[in-house]
């Protein structure tokens, strides 16, 4: 079930090439602006301050108080890249503070039509009408997705952690761990992280009959619409482990996608499904709610491990939703 993928290329990455662009841009329209500008009496813009004020006074109205010149648009141009900056500086300062080796990159702009989803070859399971199973999203954008599964951790510096870095990602719950605290989970989505269906207990799910797996998947819907005000539209099976019932439950249920993984993250390492060992465009990698009970290292060092092999390589974490 693996893909021969082709070698991604050696050049800047499209987001740094889209800043370089913007920053020119700005170059250029503070100049425009600098030209324009000036005293009373100066440029096109003061010749046309002075002859107002002028008729004001010979009309006995006396002086009056200047107007704020309109906006331009380079002026609004330079506004936003001061923006950026001052955002760019914050993210920078954030990584440095959470020990991340590089600020995470930006991704682009959510893509105003979302890519078609279907499975993924071998992946199938005879009928395509049912919700397809799918490691990467087909995107030319270098973004990745990251995902974390189940909730046996809760980890309040997690939450800290990826507000300040703004790194989105998808959580994906079974109600056995989440139940011990479900406050956690809706901190986490009021701040903007979606939650999907991991079924309510984390079954083998091939080894259950149709009823019993949609009575899994069905009911982790009911728990999370309960609690969270939603009913997901994404799952993913225990495992990876799946077959035409899951499928059929899952639609029945409401789901319309299977989102599986290319990559696993952990504190010391990340783990490869590929054959090549590296991220394409539209990858998702997988991590779980775990702490130093089960790893050599918190939630937070994996998110650094995660981080500077996904920035390293050239890509930035974008938001699963947006996507699919």
């Amino acid at each position: 079930m693996q893909l021969v993928r082709q070698k991604r290329p050696s050049s800047v990455n499209r987001i740094n090439r889209g800043v370089a662009a913007v920053l020119l841009a700005a170059a250029l329209g503070t100049a425009c602006a600098a030209e324009g500008a000036g005293p009373p009496g100066t440029g096109a813009a003061g010749r046309h301050g002075g002859q107002e004020q002028g008729g004001q006074e010979r009309g006995g109205q006396g002086p009056q108080a200047p107007q704020a010149r309109p906006r331009t648009a380079s002026g609004a141009l330079a506004a936003y890249v001061e923006r950026f900056r001052r955002e760019h500086a914050a993210r920078a300062a954030a990584a440095r503070r959470w020990g991340l080796r590089r600020t995470p990159l930006l991704p682009p702009d959510p893509p105003k039509v979302k890519p078609e989803i279907t499975f993924r070859k071998g992946f199938e399971v005879g009928d395509p009408s049912l919700p397809p199973v799918f490691t990467t999203v087909p995107t030319r954008d270098r973004v990745v997705f990251l995902t974390i599964d189940d909730g046996a951790e809760k980890d309040p510096e997690l939450l800290r952690m990826m507000s300040e870095l703004d790194i989105p990602y998808s959580a994906f719950l079974s109600d056995y761990l989440v139940k011990e605290d479900y406050g956690y989970f809706r901190r986490m989505r009021d701040l903007g992280v979606a939650l999907h269906n991991h079924t309510l207990t984390h079954p083998y799910m091939p080894a259950l009959s149709y009823a019993e797996q949609k009575h899994e998947i069905c009911g982790q819907q009911d728990v999370i619409e309960r609690h969270y005000g939603k009913r997901p539209t994404l799952f993913r099976p225990p495992y990876g482990n799946y077959d035409s019932d899951t499928l059929r439950a899952a639609r029945d249920c409401g789901i319309k996608a299977v989102p599986l993984w290319t990559a696993e993250a952990f504190p010391d390492r990340m783990e490869w499904r590929e054959w090549d060992r590296d991220l394409h465009p539209g990858d998702i990698v997988l991590t779980h709610f775990r702490g130093r009970g089960d790893w050599k290292g918190s939630m937070a060092d994996m998110v650094r491990q995660a981080m500077d092999t996904i920035t390293a390589r050239g890509y930035a974490v974008a938001r699963l939703e947006d996507y699919v």
